[in-house]
């Protein structure tokens, strides 16, 4: 009697969106949300430098934290998100 392979589920694809939010978070950005505007601000840990994030929205967010990829801390008034940590090789 043959053998049933298993199945192998394929890992869910990444949007642009999700790809770019993503790449930034892990070289050196954190995402927050704007106190003021409500909106979503990348912010450059190492000059401090704040731009918009344009395209990215809230749903983005909630499929890249129910994939495991990034998290959140709040602060007050702030959520701030950050790429997890890679497992060491």
């Amino acid at each position: 009697m043959p053998r049933k392979r298993p199945v192998v589920k394929a890992a869910p694809r990444l949007t642009k969106t999700e790809e770019n939010l993503l790449w930034r978070l892990e070289h050196g950005y954190q995402l927050e949300t704007d106190p003021l505007g409500g909106g979503l601000l990348l912010r450059n840990l190492k000059d401090n430098l704040v731009v918009r994030a344009a395209s990215a929205n809230q749903s983005t967010i909630k499929a890249l934290e129910d994939r495991g990829m990034i998290h959140a801390n709040t602060q007050g008034l702030i959520t701030i998100w950050r790429a997890k940590r890679k497992p060491a090789k």
